[in-house]
């Protein structure tokens, strides 16, 4: 069924197709119920309240994946091979989001090679998405500030495409304009292995930013373009935050004070990005943002992160990136550890593994619970207004 504006109709993706014969057909996870609810404890005021928020104010994800896994995730680099993935409508509408940050495939994108990051998988990854989407009406593809306004007047959700890192672009600088004429706005500069621009946060030695990187961030500068250095060694991400001329963004890691990874973030670099101005984006895929109270990764493991990076430096630059999907997310780092270089960069310390993070699964349930977790915790509607939304549309307005 055809969706109109203002509300989710059931469409599903590739609708407009005929199944088998246009595509090749996968049985996929499900979006709704595949893991237990997680219980806040909430009072009926309570939740009352965090339905007002969520409905009155902007609810912005600074990064997911919200693509739907195959329902057996060993089927997943098939799955990829197609350059179709799957996306959640139904999830996003319940999710009670204003604007997502979608990174498409990325990390995992394998639809020409063994190895992701190739150019043509990248236009593969988001033509096909973009196509999808414009067979519907409820969820909108946003390249302004006033395009995700206008999604929040509408009851629509505005979906903003973002890329994880910028390999694919080799060592030719304007494919990032063609990439911002695709609709890109936000862009990494490397995914945990180093590239032209810098080195990745999986190296041993970090360069720093290139000179070709600092000339890659003068052309996202000049076509507004955001920067995020999540991937990012130490070393390059703070050269970027020096030499950007707008603020960037951490659109989704944790502070390494709170659990020592190489894939958190030291103060170093957090309190640099806040200091100009930028917005660190609190994650949680699993076995990611944990912490020595909460070693069973949950929501309660990633808002000690939140407390953490709030006290660090400050309420105006904490915002939330959940880098989550619909499907079994733990079976997909098993399948991809090595294309994603995670196992290094996640580091070796030992921690319980969860199959899956309660509270923080997938993009239909984390922007209920975390409000819901800021509602238990006493912060203001204003502070729960900047960290869900206003933080990231701060940044945008300079950026953009």
């Amino acid at each position: 069924m055809q969706e109109t504006a203002g509300g989710y109709r059931g469409y599903r993706s590739f609708d407009y197709l005929e199944p088998h014969r246009d595509y090749k057909v996968f049985e996929l996870a499900p979006e709704i119920g595949r893991v237990p609810e997680h219980d806040l404890g909430l009072t009926d005021g309570q939740q009352e309240r965090v339905a007002r928020l969520l409905r009155e104010q902007m609810a912005i994800s600074l990064h997911e994946h919200p693509k739907i896994l195959p329902a057996d995730v060993s089927q997943l680099r098939d799955y990829n091979r197609t350059g179709r993935n799957s996306f959640g409508f139904e999830g996003l509408a319940r999710s009670g989001m204003t604007a997502v940050f979608d990174n498409f495939m990325n990390g995992t994108g394998c639809v020409t090679s063994e190895h992701a990051w190739k150019w043509d998988d990248v236009i593969y990854d988001i033509g096909l998405r973009f196509a999808d989407v414009a067979k519907q009406d409820h969820v909108v593809v946003a390249t302004t500030l006033e395009q995700i306004f206008e999604a929040k007047r509408n009851g629509q959700l505005a979906l903003v495409a973002g890329l994880e890192a910028a390999t694919m672009i080799e060592n030719e600088l304007d494919r990032i304009d063609i990439l911002y004429g695709f609709g890109v706005r936000q862009m990494g500069i490397a995914y945990s292995q180093a590239n032209m621009l810098g080195s990745g946060l999986s190296e041993d030695r970090d360069g720093g930013l290139t000179h070709f990187g600092r000339r890659a961030v003068d052309r996202m500068n000049k076509l507004g373009i955001a920067i995020d250095i999540s991937h990012s060694g130490d070393q390059t991400s703070l050269d970027v935050i020096e030499a950007s001329r707008v603020p960037v963004f951490i659109t989704h890691a944790g502070a390494r004070s709170v659990w020592n990874t190489p894939r958190m973030k030291p103060d170093e670099v957090i309190r640099a990005c806040a200091e100009r101005g930028g917005v660190i984006g609190i994650e949680a895929a699993p076995h990611t943002t944990l912490s020595a109270d909460h070693p069973h990764h949950s929501i309660e493991s990633v808002m000690d992160h939140f407390t953490y990076c709030v006290e660090l430096v400050g309420i105006d630059h904490v915002a939330f990136g959940p880098d989550t999907n619909f499907g079994d997310h733990v079976g997909l780092h098993d399948s991809f550890t090595q294309h994603l270089a995670i196992g290094k960069a996640h580091g070796v310390v030992d921690h319980p593994r969860v199959p899956y993070v309660s509270g923080m699964e997938n993009p239909a349930e984390c922007f209920s619970n975390i409000v819901g977790w800021l509602v238990a915790h006493d912060y203001s509607d204003d502070e729960i207004a900047k960290v869900i939304g206003g933080n990231i549309i701060r940044v945008l307005q300079e950026v953009w």
